[in-house]
């Protein structure tokens, strides 16, 4: 069975559980199964080291139930960590050529963003019920906050991060 028939299915049945509860006042715990379907497949990926759905159906952009070190992100893309960890070096960033600017997404999951102190960056970190830790001391928990290097100005070049936190920790560290 793919990833796609799975989960197509999984959202149909849970869409009839919720009419059944609702328009014929049958008393069934949607929340419940949905919470006990994830322990189930959180328990097969910590026996078995991989879950139900093949990690060759994600993106090179993102990480699920795995973790994984990205020493050259790429500009203009967007990265998502779920339920997983993420390690982003930007230490290597090339200015030449322009503004480098990308975007990580953590949902359930733990990010490490490294960034140089050498150049000029602007980091705008939202976050919901998370942790978005920054180098100058700030810190989101629900809401934005925004860091800007030294060396930043709007009109230069600059290596421009948009985090994005919900129930999940992000950590950025100057090197």
């Amino acid at each position: 069975m793919g990833a796609g028939l799975f989960w197509g299915a999984f959202l149909l049945l849970m869409g009839v559980a919720l009419i059944i509860k609702v328009v014929f006042n049958v008393d069934f715990p949607v929340f419940k199964v949905v919470v006990g379907i994830f322990l189930v497949m959180l328990g097969i990926k910590v026996l078995f080291g991989r879950t139900l759905i093949s990690e060759h159906h994600f993106k090179a952009e993102e990480t699920i139930f795995n973790e994984r070190v990205y020493d050259n992100p790429e500009s203009g893309k967007e990265y998502t960590v779920l339920f997983a960890k993420g390690v982003y070096d930007f230490t290597n960033v090339d200015l030449e050529q322009g503004s480098f600017r990308v975007k990580v997404a953590t949902v359930f999951g733990g990010t490490q963003i490294i960034i140089p102190r050498d150049k000029p960056v602007r980091i705008q970190a939202d976050a919901v019920f998370a942790g978005a830790e920054l180098p100058d001391g700030n810190n989101a928990v629900f809401g934005t906050s925004i860091y800007e290097s030294d060396s930043w100005s709007a009109d230069t070049a600059s290596i421009d991060i948009k985090v994005e936190v919900v129930f999940g920790g992000v950590q950025v560290i100057e090197r």
